[in-house]
């Protein structure tokens, strides 16, 4: 890739200190921690933030769901989906406790493998402009900023 940057689904930079957490493919128990994850973080929530939209997502995709856990509890989530088309990256979070100390950036590397490994050539992912630690975070991750695009939904 141009500009020294990695590749999809290469490692986007080592951890600056050890770590005590491990990452995994989400499972449908991990639901209710990972719903008080985005709450005490305070993701920016949306009206599939519940048990009924997490259910559906891992139903249609069991790999999209990834999670860091330390000594049982969930730090970390992020949602990396494909539709056949394009990968997107959606709730990277991490639990107060854990930032600042490489996990967000372990998360987008485990999404952007996972991604990569189901054959996705192209990534996106959303990202709330007005979080402006979100916005530092992706600034620094190699990944470029469309400004040539506005985004319309719907529900």
């Amino acid at each position: 890739m141009s500009r020294g940057r990695p590749a999809v689904g290469e490692p986007t930079g080592p951890s600056p200190v050890p770590v005590a957490w491990s990452l995994r493919t989400g499972l449908p128990f991990d639901i209710d921690p990972v719903l008080r994850l985005w709450v005490e973080s305070e993701a920016e929530s949306t009206h599939t933030d519940d048990v009924g939209g997490l259910t559906t997502l891992l139903e249609h995709d069991p790999s999209a769901l990834i999670v860091a856990e330390d000594a049982g509890t969930i730090v970390g989530s992020v949602i990396a989906a494909w539709d056949g088309w394009r990968g997107s990256v959606y709730r990277l979070v991490v639990a107060p406790s854990h930032r600042r100390l490489g996990l967000g950036r372990q998360l987008l590397g485990a999404a952007e493998a996972r991604l990569s490994g189901v054959g996705a050539v192209r990534l996106q992912a959303i990202v709330v402009e007005t979080e402006r630690k979100a916005i530092g975070f992706w600034r620094e991750s190699g990944w470029d900023r469309q400004v040539q695009r506005v985004r319309f939904v719907r529900g």
